[in-house]
């Protein structure tokens, strides 16, 4: 099904969009609902662009999504994460097929530690008290990027 582009269009405004959450999340630690709603939203978009069937297929993404939302939850609730990068995470995850979300939430937790690791030694060369405040959505943008590209490059496979 040739559908002019459109499916490539929403793609880059899904990346366009990870880059202003993870330049928000660095300057201010906040990622907005609305920016999570609105990637959440665009992904239906997206399946009626590449043809995907609502069942099973659809139906599986967002079941999935609502279970990285329950996981990422969890780290919400030990401390490890903010709402935010949690409701991003899962909206993210409405957009990738199973096997993508899996690997999306390696490369987001591989590189969370990097950033955890880099935020701390900022925190203690500025001799700051108190915890480190963490862009998470610096590493859930690079995952959902790196997926993204993945699914370009893989085109040409």
């Amino acid at each position: 099904m040739n559908n002019f582009g459109f499916s490539e269009l929403l793609l880059g405004l899904l990346a366009i969009l990870l880059v202003v959450a993870a330049v928000i999340d660095i300057r201010t630690f906040t990622i907005s609902n609305a920016l999570s709603l609105t990637v959440a939203l665009l992904a239906p978009l997206y399946w009626l662009s590449i043809a995907l069937p609502l069942w099973p297929d659809a139906a599986i993404q967002l079941g999935i999504a609502v279970g990285v939302f329950i996981l990422l939850a969890g780290a919400f609730y030990a401390g490890m994460m903010g709402g935010g990068d949690v409701k991003l995470a899962a909206a993210l995850a409405v957009w990738f097929s199973p096997a993508s979300t899996f690997r999306f939430l390696v490369l987001m937790s591989l590189a969370g530690g990097v950033v955890t690791l880099v935020a701390i030694a900022f925190h203690r060369l500025r001799k700051n008290a108190g915890r480190p405040k963490i862009p998470y959505g610096v590493a859930i943008a690079f995952g959902g990027l790196a997926i993204l590209t993945q699914q370009f490059l893989n085109q040409f496979a």
